[in-house]
């Protein structure tokens, strides 16, 4: 057997959840079977049963297109080039909506069945207006066409599996839950410190850490809101940096500037960082915060679960099926708008209670050790990339012809 994933993000060029899962699940189930990844990219080797192989943008064509709608006509582009080189695959499968119209043309014209791993739903993420203006509608449209013709698809939460059903007209049997996983011998605790040496984080002080992009879905500003509730002696580390638009990139950073007039302890490392450094900060923090508003896994918990880190992270989506509340760290409740953007009710509250959680966990040594303990064996239990990769596999064998 031989899959195709097309994906927008491959290394080197991963900024994503998204991006993390295709990595790691394409170099798994090329121990199964032939894997041929097209990405976005100038990407092209071959390692074993693993080939991949980049399509870059052809940015010529739209330089004078609208900047907001850019990003869309480059992609429908790309994504008809991925389908011009010849597809010897018996499954096609598409991650995010920047790789479905690929996905759409390969099963149109090549008749191959079509997989889709929905990572994150667009009716959910209405705030992409602000990235994408109009073009929120064509990613929109792309999305639902692909959703709906798919032979198969995988939803990475319980919760996900609900929201496509409810947003989408498709047979609940074609939709099966199979979570995201980890590297488990990659994401462990380390005694290594050079990283924190970089970013002036003091080793004798506590922290509480961010992983993610500037984006209203993870919620960055609401853990930037709830610093001055956190205990002053507790260092804030934010490693956050692509930012959907220059205009929320701005008010990050106003927000931060603000926050630093009083309080002299909080690092933003405003970049992407490598998965050594990452694993680092992950090992020495003494909790990981997630308060996104939005999110169908969020593979940045297991990651922090993995070095024995506790989370304290907001109860949303399939969050509250990997972050097990008083076990492995705590959940919080959010009471969000009923319709877009789906933010806090109470900002403010939320805000507080994010704080609470992590002066909890930071003044709570024993509890503390207790979650970073229950939560590496939660991950070693549930979320090893190996027994993902096998699931996967065996959804294929059902569509093969």
């Amino acid at each position: 057997m031989k899959t195709l994933f097309y994906t927008r993000e491959f290394p080197p060029y991963v900024y994503g959840g998204a991006g993390v899962h295709v990595e790691y699940l394409a170099t798994e189930l090329s121990k199964l079977m032939d894997v041929e990844v097209r990405c976005f990219g100038d990407q092209n080797s071959k390692d074993g049963g693993l080939n991949v192989k980049g399509f870059p943008y052809d940015n010529a064509i739209f330089e004078n297109a609208n900047e907001q709608l850019k990003a869309v006509f480059q992609t429908l582009s790309t994504g008809l080039h991925m389908n011009a080189d010849a597809i010897d695959a018996d499954i096609v499968h598409c991650h995010t909506w920047y790789a479905h119209f690929a996905g759409i043309i390969a099963k149109l014209c090549y008749g191959i069945p079509l997989v889709i791993t929905t990572h994150s739903l667009e009716p959910l993420r209405p705030w992409k207006r602000e990235q994408l203006g109009r073009g929120y509608d064509a990613s929109s449209w792309i999305e639902k066409t692909a959703i709906e013709m798919a032979d198969a698809l995988i939803a990475v939460s319980q919760e996900t599996k609900e929201d496509v059903l409810k947003h989408f007209n498709v047979d609940e049997s074609k939709v099966k839950v199979i979570y995201n996983g980890i590297n488990l011998q990659e994401y462990v605790t380390t005694s290594e410190t050079s990283t924190l040496d970089v970013y002036n984080i003091d080793k004798t002080k506590p922290y509480v850490l961010f992983v993610g992009r500037i984006t209203r879905q993870k919620g960055i500003i609401h853990l930037v809101n709830a610093i001055k509730y956190i205990d002053p002696d507790t260092q804030i580390v934010l490693c956050a940096g692509a930012p959907d638009t220059k205009e929320i990139g701005l008010e990050m950073e106003n927000a931060v500037n603000e926050v630093k007039k009083t309080r002299k302890n909080v690092i933003w490392i405003d970049k992407m960082v490598t998965k050594k450094e990452i694993i680092q900060l992950y090992s020495h923090a003494d909790v990981f915060c997630c308060p996104s508003i939005y999110e169908p896994f969020g593979i940045i918990n297991i990651e922090a679960m993995a070095c024995d880190t506790a989370v304290v992270a907001s109860a949303v989506g399939g969050i509250k099926e990997v972050v097990v509340h008083g076990e492995t760290g705590f959940l919080i409740p959010v009471e969000q708008q009923t319709s877009a953007p789906f933010e806090p009710v109470n900002p403010d509250k939320f805000a507080r209670d994010l704080a609470a959680g992590v002066n909890k966990v930071i003044n709570d040594p024993a509890l503390r050790r207790s979650m970073a303990k229950k939560g590496r064996k939660r991950v070693e239990d549930y979320f090893d990339w190996i027994s993902i990769a096998k699931q996967v596999e065996e959804l294929y064998k059902t569509l093969k012809h």
